[in-house]
């Protein structure tokens, strides 16, 4: 997967790693950025910065991530590539409220399938296309200190794992980006507020910027990989975790005693 002349779009591309990642389609070449945000205003920034176009869109709506499709197609043709980057963090534990249960697995997992749903149609027929969704670290590990958010990133990890599979024989490519900490708001803002979540994911290795992420991201495209890790440690993890998941967990458990203690 080539972004150069590909029609690529991005949600939650209005800061962090999806404006990170539409700067980069950008760069690269593509033919067409379509940077979407819910925040309206921030999309048009970044859609500025890249020569882009700004769509202002809920992805917890399946109407509008479909109408984000149609709109993208009937302009350019085409969807090569769709990033379905937008995610939410809660910082709570079971304690949370069912509602923040449900935002968050709107977001971080139903935005997965709304997207699938509204661009796979018009790939298929071609055969061809591409879709990345970003994921987390934690939907291979898990987060201390956030519930929905680990129990939703293990889902999102799934639902690319049963897209490679189902469609991969069809033409359609698929690849779930798996970072540990990213410089982004989603990690910064509850750091500062010292949410034990945030503290857990900063001790767990180097934090990288955004722009780390779409250089990880370009090189995995490229070379069409399934998992792209702008963390390589967390492949370590991940084979330790499935080796021995006691002391994996031993190990996790000792490393949330000592960013409290």
């Amino acid at each position: 997967m080539q972004l150069q002349d590909a029609v690529v779009v991005v949600t939650g591309a209005g800061s962090g790693i999806g404006a990170a990642l539409a700067r980069r389609a950008a760069a690269e070449g593509a033919a067409a950025v379509v940077v979407s945000d819910r925040d309206g205003a921030a999309a048009e920034r970044v859609a500025g910065e890249v020569g882009g176009t700004a769509d202002t869109t809920d992805v917890t709506d399946e109407a509008a991530v479909a109408a984000l499709a149609e709109r993208t197609v009937a302009a350019h043709g085409r969807v090569d590539l769709f990033c379905s980057n937008a995610g939410v963090f809660s910082g709570e534990g079971l304690e949370a409220a069912t509602a923040v249960w449900e935002q968050v697995f709107a977001v971080n997992v139903l935005a997965h399938v709304y997207a699938a749903r509204a661009v796979l149609p018009s790939m298929l027929e071609r055969g061809s296309g591409y879709l990345l969704n970003v994921a987390s670290a934690a939907g291979l590990l898990t987060t201390p200190g956030d519930a929905p958010y680990s129990v939703t990133k293990h889902g999102a990890v799934a639902l690319a794992e049963w897209l490679a599979v189902t469609y991969g024989d069809r033409g359609i490519g698929v690849s779930c980006v798996c970072p540990l900490g990213v410089s982004t708001p989603l990690l910064m803002d509850p750091l500062e507020q010292g949410r034990s979540a945030a503290a857990v994911v900063a001790a767990s290795g180097r934090v990288i910027t955004p722009e780390d992420v779409a250089q990880s991201v370009v090189e995995g495209l490229a070379d069409e990989r399934f998992l792209i890790l702008p963390h390589p440690e967390v492949a370590t993890y991940w084979a330790q975790k499935a080796a021995d998941p006691e002391r994996w967990l031993a190990g996790v458990r000792r490393l949330v005693r000592s960013t409290t203690d």
